[in-house]
Order: C-alpha cells, then sequence, then structure tokens
C-alpha cells in the first residue's frame, strides 16, 4: 500500500507545489514509485512545474466523475522513471472534489504506487480539506514570516482534528515542516524569522530549510522540478529533505551567512 502524503501550508505563495513536485521527483529517482495529484482545481499548477502542461488530456476530476480512467489521465513523467502527475481540472471548482470520489481514486493508485504526493491548495477550503484528509503524513511549508507561520500552526491544527485518522480516533498525522525562502543575511539584519524561531513556534520536526534561491523560479519557468538542478542550492536542499524523509540524517544546510575568504574580505567580494 502506498503512503498517502500531503504537502499543505495555510499561506498561499510559499512554494507547496514547487515543493510537492520536487519531493516527488527526489522520491522517484530514489527508486520508488510515485504519483503526485494536484488538488488545486480550478488553477492547476504543478503539470506547468512538471512540464507536462501540454500532455494534459484528462484530470483528476474527470476521473473522480468517471469521464475518464486513471490510466488515461496520469501522465508518466519523461524525465525520471516511475515517476506520474494526476493534474487538476482548470474548469471545475473545488466543490467538484467528492470524499467519496478522492478516496477511490487513491484506493485505486495505492494498489500501484509506493508514494501519493498530494499538492494541496492554500488555506482551509474544501480543496485543501480533501487532500488532506486520507493522509498518513504531512509537511507543512512555510515561510519565516509571522503571517505563514500563524498560518501553518492553524494548518497543524487541521491536521490534528479534521481527517479521517482523528475522526477514528488514531494517532495524529506526523507533520514535519519545510522552510521555505529563507535568506540568512535578512535573518541576522532581524527583517525574517530564524529557523529556531519557527521551530519554537510550530514544535513539529524540521525536514528542511530551502534557500531563497533564483534558481526556483528559473527552474519553474523551464518546466523542471529544481531538486533536478543539481548545482543548485535550492536543489541540493530538496535532495537533502528528501534523504531525510526516506530516513537518513543529513545535517542542515544553508542555514548561515556564508563567510568570505581572504580576497572576499579586502575587496567586498
Amino acid at each position: 500500500m502506498a503512503k498517502i502524503v500531503v504537502v499543505t501550508s495555510g499561506k498561499g505563495g510559499v512554494g507547496k507545489t514547487t515543493t510537492s513536485a520536487a519531493i516527488a521527483t527526489g522520491l522517484a529517482q530514489a527508486g520508488h514509485r510515485t504519483a503526485v495529484i494536484d488538488f488545486d482545481v480550478g488553477l492547476r499548477n504543478l503539470d506547468l512545474i512538471m512540464g507536462c502542461e501540454r500532455r494534459v488530456v484528462y484530470d483528476f476530476v474527470n476521473v473522480i466523475h468517471g469521464d475518464a480512467n486513471l490510466k488515461q489521465a496520469l501522465i508518466k513523467d519523461k524525465r525520471v522513471d516511475d515517476l506520474y502527475i494526476l493534474p487538476a481540472s482548470q474548469t471545475r471548482d473545488k466543490d467538484a472534489l467528492t470524499q467519496e470520489g478522492v478516496e477511490r481514486v487513491l484506493q485505486e493508485l495505492s494498489a500501484d504506487f509506493d508514494y501519493i504526493i498530494c499538492d494541496s491548495p492554500a488555506g482551509i477550503e474544501r480543496g485543501a480539506l480533501m487532500a488532506a484528509y486520507f493522509a498518513d503524513e504531512a509537511i507543512v511549508v512555510t515561510n519565516p514570516e509571522v503571517s505563514s507561520v500563524r498560518d501553518s500552526d492553524r494548518i497543524l491544527g487541521i491536521l490534528s482534528s479534521k481527517t479521517r485518522r482523528a475522526e477514528q480516533g488514531e494517532p495524529t498525522i506526523p507533520g514535519r515542516l519545510l522552510l521555505t525562502r529563507y535568506a540568512p543575511e535578512r535573518v541576522e539584519r532581524g527583517e525574517m524569522l530564524s529557523v529556531d524561531d519557527v521551530r519554537e513556534i510550530l514544535a513539529v520536526d524540521l525536514l528542511g530549510v530551502i534557500p531563497e534561491s533564483k534558481a526556483v523560479l528559473s527552474a519553474s519557468n523551464a518546466g523542471v522540478p529544481v531538486i533536478m538542478d543539481v548545482e543548485s542550492d535550492a536543489g541540493q536542499a530538496y535532495q537533502d529533505a528528501v534523504a531525510r524523509f526516506l530516513g537518513e540524517d543529513r545535517p542542515h544546510r544553508f542555514l548561515t551567512v556564508p563567510k568570505k575568504g581572504l580576497l572576499g574580505r579586502l575587496f567586498g567580494g
């Protein structure tokens, strides 16, 4: 049976879809058969970041409503073996997702995959609740700013009370924190919360810290998950996060301002 992982946040624009694409790609690169589902019905950005937008014929809602079967809607990634994408609909709204339909799709996927990554919309509306309801684990994505962290704390409350596990009296879904757009220079200037600040507020395990990086935007524009940019700091940070997710003990990087060498100190480089 597959492990269902929801990638969620309270605030929009924090990097959930970038994270979903990167985590799913990393798991597939590690040899795990992985499907990633876009739950953001009405917007649909996952296929853009995965570079398969022109290959979308059927979508998640089509499968739920019986207009297509799962094999027709799943898109196989051309670059990474064992990676499949189930896109969202751009022409429907969140009400098109039914709990019974979502459960049926997840059960069918679970028979063939090791991991199912659910790319959740922001907030606590229907699409987000559907993405989280059947999850076994959660990756909570947040930026190091007060409003984002506060909204993520709200999401942690939802995960502990409005999931199938909660309804059945089972242990709370394990939630792990992924801190994105982290800039140590701004932390030093007091313009941004530190890693320790965020961890103290949210009190969840830290999966990874993704540095603020131009590589993320470049990869998104190119339709390539940033984890595949192995030369970039963001790509390496996502690789570290996937390794930790799979149980490897890796130190966190990109948390401090790089020290300048002698020439850098002399010439300001």
